[in-house]
C-alpha cells in the first residue's frame, strides 16, 4: 500500500511538471514567434534604408509602403530566408519578383495618387500589386501564368488587399472594359510597346515597362493632348513578357 501510494505522488507529480513544463513550452513558442515577425520588420526596414532611401528613392508613400509591405510573404518558403535581399527571386514557372529597389522605382515613376486606376501586366507573386494598392490605388492585374494568378490572388485576400482584382490571361490586350487607366504598369519585358495599352491609357496617364529583348530599357510613356512622350530611364533585366507580345504588331 505505502509503495501504490508512492507511486501515485510520483504520478501526480510528474502530471505537474508536465502542465508546468508546456505552459513554458508555450509561452516560449509565441516568443519566438513575436520574435521572429519582429525580425522580419527589423529585416524590412533594413531593406529600405539601405536599398531604397539610400538608391535614391524620395517619395515618402513609396517609402511607407515598402516597410508595410511583407514581402516574405509572396516569396515561396524555401526562398524566404532571402526575400528582403537586393536582388531578384524566383517564384515558380520561370518567374521572378523583383529586386525591391525596381518595385520601388517603377512606382515612384508612376506618381500615384489616392483612387487612380492601376493596370498591371504580370502579376506574378502579388508583390507590386500589393504596394500599389497601399498607396491608395485600384489595382487591375493580368497573370498570363495561371497558378501564379491564383497565387497571387491567395496572397492578396490573405493580407486584405480588396482594391486589387487578379485576372488570369494574357495582359497583352489589356482589359478593355476598365479603360481607361490613369496608370499602366509592365513586369516583364517585350521587344515593343503593345499598342492595345497605349490606347487604354488616359490622357495624363503614365506607362512604364521594360522594353527589349537581351538588351532592355526601362521606358515611361505619358499620354498628353497631343500624343505620347516617351522618356528612356535606365537599364535593367526582366523576363520576357509571352504570349501575344511575342508576335505582336510593334507601335509606331
Amino acid at each position: 500500500m505505502k509503495f501504490a501510494t508512492c507511486n501515485r505522488y510520483v504520478f501526480l507529480i510528474a502530471c505537474c511538471a508536465m502542465w508546468i513544463w508546456s505552459g513554458i513550452l508555450e509561452e516560449g513558442w509565441a516568443g519566438m514567434n513575436q520574435h521572429n515577425e519582429h525580425s522580419r520588420q527589423a529585416e524590412r526596414d533594413w531593406m529600405v534604408d539601405t536599398q531604397i532611401v539610400r538608391g535614391g528613392i524620395t517619395d515618402a508613400r513609396v517609402v511607407a509602403a515598402m516597410r508595410r509591405v511583407p514581402r516574405h510573404h509572396f516569396i515561396p518558403d524555401y526562398e524566404s530566408e532571402d526575400a528582403y535581399g537586393d536582388f531578384p527571386l524566383p517564384i515558380g514557372h520561370a518567374q521572378t519578383i523583383s529586386q525591391p529597389y525596381i518595385v520601388a522605382y517603377m512606382t515612384e515613376a508612376l506618381k500615384l495618387q489616392p483612387g487612380e486606376k492601376v493596370l498591371e501586366i504580370g502579376t506574378g507573386s502579388g508583390y507590386q500589386a500589393a504596394i500599389l494598392a497601399e498607396l491608395g490605388a485600384q489595382v487591375f492585374t493580368i497573370e498570363i501564368v495561371k497558378p501564379l494568378a491564383q497565387y497571387a490572388r491567395d496572397n492578396l485576400s490573405k493580407l486584405g488587399y480588396d482594391q486589387v482584382w487578379v485576372r488570369a490571361g494574357d495582359g497583352y490586350e489589356g482589359w478593355p472594359e476598365e479603360r481607361p487607366f490613369d496608370a499602366i504598369i509592365i513586369t516583364a519585358a517585350p521587344d515593343h510597346i503593345p499598342s492595345p495599352l497605349l490606347e487604354q491609357l488616359a490622357v495624363g496617364g503614365r506607362l512604364i515597362l521594360p522594353v527589349g529583348d537581351y538588351s532592355q530599357n526601362l521606358v515611361l510613356i505619358r499620354r498628353t493632348e497631343e500624343g505620347y512622350q516617351r522618356t528612356e530611364l535606365l537599364p535593367v533585366r526582366f523576363v520576357p513578357m509571352t504570349g501575344q507580345a511575342e508576335k505582336g504588331t510593334p507601335s509606331p
